[in-house]
């Protein structure tokens, strides 16, 4: 059975040894959120550009189906302050696109 954490994708720009963490502090909060969907209708990718330097970014996509593509960034430096900063922004992108669809009760 596929698990939401199966479908995250981490560039290289991530290193070996960071990846169980990172996966930890994405998918607490996260895979609630996206408990809706199967894990199967879900593809994320976790990112980060220009690492070490002053004009880092971490970026977080993903794709639902049926839905456009949710971005979430950081500008953060502390790589595990970023992941948490990204996931909370999807977080709240996921809800805000999931309060949209619901029927409304008039």
């Amino acid at each position: 059975m596929t698990s939401y954490g199966d479908r995250l994708r981490l560039l290289p720009q991530f290193r070996p040894e960071e990846n169980e963490k990172l996966r930890e502090v994405l998918f607490g909060r996260l895979e609630h959120r996206l408990a809706r969907w199967p894990p199967e209708q879900v593809a994320l990718e976790l990112s980060v550009k220009e690492r070490d330097t002053k004009s880092q970014r971490t970026v977080l996509e993903c794709w639902i189906s049926g839905m456009p593509k949710l971005v979430a960034t950081s500008t953060e430096v502390d790589i595990d302050r970023a992941v948490s900063e990204v996931r909370n922004d999807l977080w709240r992108q996921i809800d805000r696109r999931a309060t949209k669809a619901a029927p409304r009760k008039h």
